[in-house]
């Protein structure tokens, strides 16, 4: 038909315009691009979210999938595993929560590095955590007797304040037959 009339005639007759004729004849010999479904580019997010071990988010999955040759929009990807909830894993923010540049006074050092006491009771040791919950930090303070190391008492707070610490009452055990007199406490710093 093209060498019976002008390309031009017979675009003008059938209302198309000459770039879409070419442009169609020129994709006629190739296979045209066809969106993947959904569930098939989930089922590849998934797999490189395994093999990361969730460690990447929604941009890094997005690039993995362009290096293995899936051709996916960013947009695409970070909907798909929203709505599916794979999520990579958040770094959490180091916070320093301990100030060793005051002039407060610093409890002397009764026990100068000899840990391994004669008897129980003799001496304890003391020390505070900090636990990162969904509602907030949590501060967990633990006193330990050196000879048994095992925990004589524990306090846990939303707060770190002063009256934090072996001043209050332990809830975890009551004791009753320790000589005081003889009981030597080291804390380390931050209680």
């Amino acid at each position: 038909m093209k060498g019976r009339w002008p390309v031009r005639t017979m675009c003008r007759v059938l209302a198309v315009s000459e770039s879409g004729y070419y442009g169609w004849q020129r994709a006629r010999g190739r296979r045209m691009r066809t969106r993947a479904p959904d569930e098939q580019v989930l089922v590849h997010i998934r797999a490189i979210h395994r093999e990361v071990k969730g460690e990447y988010g929604w941009p890094r999955i997005h690039q993995e999938l362009r290096r293995r040759g899936l051709r996916v929009g960013k947009e695409r990807v970070r909907l798909l595993m929203q709505a599916h909830g794979v999520r990579g894993k958040v770094k959490r923010r180091y916070v320093s929560t301990t100030d060793s540049k005051h002039a407060l006074p610093v409890a002397p050092n009764l026990v100068q590095r000899q840990f391994s006491p004669a008897a129980p009771d003799r001496i304890w040791c003391s020390d505070i955590t900090y636990l990162p919950t969904e509602q907030g930090w949590l501060y967990l303070a633990a006193v330990v007797d050196l000879f048994s190391r095992k925990i004589v008492g524990w306090s846990l707070k939303p707060h770190m304040l002063s009256s934090f610490g072996i001043k209050e009452p332990f809830p975890f055990r009551h004791i009753e037959a320790t000589d005081f007199s003889a009981l030597r406490s080291h804390p380390f710093f931050g209680i």
